[in-house]
């Protein structure tokens, strides 16, 4: 996968997250917010991992 398809992986990783987050905070679901944040911390992860790739090579 190319740099830039990456990153808008896992931007989109984070947005899905917060997503599930907030609804699980509209609906009092605490699974739902939990795997909002599960998705989230995952994103960031991924995203740090593709500019860590991006600025190295």
């Amino acid at each position: 996968m190319g740099r830039h398809a990456e990153l808008i992986r896992a931007k989109v990783m984070r947005a899905k997250g917060a997503i599930l987050k907030a609804d699980g905070a509209a609906l009092g679901d605490e699974q739902l917010k939990a795997e909002g944040r599960r998705y989230e911390a995952a994103g960031r992860t991924a995203e740090a991992e593709a500019r860590a790739r991006r600025t190295s090579g």
